[in-house]
């Protein structure tokens, strides 16, 4: 694997790490202040599983690198179903063994969104800072 893209997987995880991890500080905060510890674990159980979800995307895409499509394609597609597969499992266990006096569903949901947002948002811009110039077909 070449050097430019490693450097350019690690530009687009930090690019998205960064501002993912503002919006959490920001909600962790918030959510402590107005739903209390409650808030504060919801808040914080949702910045710990957007930041998860989505930096395992990036690492399939950089162990893919250099792989056949068809195989990066599977990758990808095993990766993001198990994603969910666990995300559910994930979120069954959260629901089914704490009370919402402990982890608060409103503080979990709005954080993850918001930090998801922030997260796409960092990604995307970090993407077009790369100027990655692809091919274009000849003409005949």
């Amino acid at each position: 694997m070449s050097n430019r893209v490693v450097e350019n997987e690690q530009r687009l995880w930090v690019g998205a790490l960064l501002p993912s991890s503002a919006v959490a500080i920001i909600a962790l905060v918030l959510c402590a202040i107005l739903r209390h510890k409650s808030g504060l674990l919801g808040a914080l159980l949702a910045s710990a599983t957007v930041i998860i979800f989505f930096s395992v995307h990036l690492l399939i895409s950089k162990i893919s690198t250099n792989l056949d499509p068809m195989i990066t394609m599977a990758l990808a597609m095993f990766s993001y179903f198990a994603k969910v597969i666990v995300m559910g499992v994930f979120l069954l266990l959260i629901t089914r063994l704490t009370s919402p006096t402990t982890v608060d569903r409103t503080s979990f949901g709005v954080s993850a969104i918001a930090i998801a947002i922030a997260w796409l948002g960092g990604e995307i811009r970090a993407f077009f800072k790369l100027r990655i110039h692809l091919p274009l077909p000849e003409k005949k």
